[in-house]
């Protein structure tokens, strides 16, 4: 027998080769009918697939922000079906979860899909649906994968599967569809309700602007009617609140392409209102023990080369900049942190001097993509509220508590009443991506959990969304409309 333990702790027994769905169904009929997937051993995998160790159990339904991206992933998997249904030799690119719903890039040849089809692929996908079509998974050989997307003609997929090794291809099938995916995805399509195709948009393929322009239909499905309608009618209210819009009719902040895609330019008003927010901050920072500092908008490349951050993120950076200094190469500064460390190594400090708390209102740069550019949420150039504490090993939970009082002093100043802290650690199988010891890590990651519990807190734990040089508390906040930042 294998040991399964629940979120809450209890313990049950069962035959290796056990199910999420079995076990979902020895608990309750009712439960098992609202399982989309589930997180074994702190990986999300498909309900039906065995278990065969002693392993921890989370069953995933719609409730749950994974049991929805399962569904989402799902729900491309199903339009792709469709597509090829209605536009015989479709090619398919990828075809992803998002944030809200799903997408899948696709390439037509010399066929056009316009705003005017999608009823009709959503009709299409709700037939195929009703099918309930179990979503089967099938492990496949390189050479296997690549001969059946060479039969189909699909050069996308040929692509993907070159960059993949031998051993860790799978195929999923539902219906008379078949997909190269890795999964998850739920029981069967009979869970797929209310389908709602949003909009349609070009994407270079893998994100490169050297590549073909492919199709990308977004579209986003529920379990019920009642719940897309519920959608819906926030996507409108939404779009009355866009703060796009709001910041153009409030005359706030604008953009201008001679400047530069994705920085923006902060009118009088705009600039009056950032003004009195960051002297609320500033003001909490003082009276918290923080020191303000102001650090430069361009460093050393090899000040970044030696922080660790360049290789993690230096595509993510601007290009360098050169200077008539032979070999001389300077970025514009993507993060505050290896500045911070200069100013604290920047005089000696005895262990009575700390905590050191450097606080900067500091304006970074990163090279995001031209169609990920949003409004302020996803810009080239932002200020970020940052700040770095240096402290000894006997005084990181005290900080933390600090920390998390000065987060919530900030949530009430401003009446945000409803959020989740999200408290993300490392992969517990694969430690390559980060760096410093493991008795730090323990030390941070424990520092951490107990702050978070004796401040009660409402959290989730994810394994694996640690950032490389520590683990994080992301605070997730809802807006007025549910919508998660």
């Amino acid at each position: 027998m294998i040991n399964i333990t629940f979120p809450d702790g209890a313990v049950r027994q069962y035959e290796p080769g056990v199910t999420a769905l079995d076990i979902a169904k020895s608990i309750s009929e009712g439960l098992a009918r609202k399982v989309l997937s589930a997180k074994v051993n702190g990986q999300v995998i498909d309900a039906t697939r065995p278990i065969s160790t002693d392993a921890t159990l989370q069953l995933l339904t719609w409730t749950d922000t994974d049991g929805k991206a399962t569904m989402w992933h799902s729900s491309a998997h199903l339009m792709a079906e469709a597509l090829e249904g209605l536009y015989p030799g479709v090619k398919l690119g990828i075809g992803p979860a998002i944030e809200n719903g799903f997408y899948y890039d696709i390439d037509l040849g010399g066929q056009a899909i316009t705003d005017e089809d999608l009823k009709k692929i959503e009709t299409k996908m709700a037939e195929l649906a009703k099918q309930n079509n179990i979503y089967v998974r099938k492990d496949v050989s390189k050479p296997e994968a690549l001969q059946y997307f060479t039969q189909k003609g699909d050069e996308y997929k040929l692509e993907l599967i070159n960059d993949l090794q031998d051993g860790t291809i799978t195929f999923y099938t539902q219906g008379g569809f078949t997909d190269l995916c890795r999964g998850p995805h739920i029981p069967n399509t009979g869970f797929i309700k209310a389908i709602k195709l949003t909009n349609i948009a070009g994407a270079y393929w893998r994100g490169n602007e050297k590549n073909k322009m492919l199709t990308r239909i977004y579209g986003i499905t529920f379990p019920s009617q009642k719940e897309l309608d519920e959608y819906l009618t926030l996507v409108e209210e939404a779009k009355k609140r866009d703060h796009r819009k709001l910041g153009k009719e409030l005359e706030l902040f604008t953009f201008s392409e001679r400047v530069g895609l994705g920085l923006p330019l902060w009118l009088p008003k705009g600039a009056m209102l950032r003004e009195r927010l960051q002297n609320f901050l500033q003001k909490a920072q003082v009276e918290s023990g923080y020191l303000p500092v102001i650090t430069p908008h361009i460093g050393s490349k090899n000040l970044y080369v030696t922080s660790g951050h360049y290789e993690k993120y230096g595509k993510d950076s601007f290009q360098p900049i050169h200077t008539p200094e032979e070999g001389e190469e300077f970025l514009l500064k993507p993060m505050n942190c290896p500045h911070h460390c200069e100013i604290y190594k920047s005089s000696p400090k005895s262990y009575k001097d700390l905590p050191v708390r450097l606080a900067e209102f500091g304006t970074v740069y990163r090279y995001e993509q031209h169609g990920e550019l949003h409004g302020l949420t996803r810009v080239r150039g932002f200020t970020q509220d940052d700040a770095h504490l240096f402290c000894r090993p006997d005084q990181v939970k005290d900080e933390f508590i600090k920390v998390i009082d000065l987060v919530l002093y900030v949530f009430r100043s401003l009446n945000f009443t409803d959020y989740t802290a999200q408290i993300s650690l490392r992969d517990k199988e694969d430690r390559s991506k980060y760096i410093g010891t493991d008795e730090n890590w323990h030390l941070a990651e424990q520092a951490i959990i107990e702050s978070a519990a004796e401040k009660g807190l409402n959290t989730v734990v994810e394994y694996g969304e640690a950032a490389f040089n520590g683990p994080k508390l992301d605070f997730m906040v809802q807006d007025a409309l549910g919508r998660i930042w």
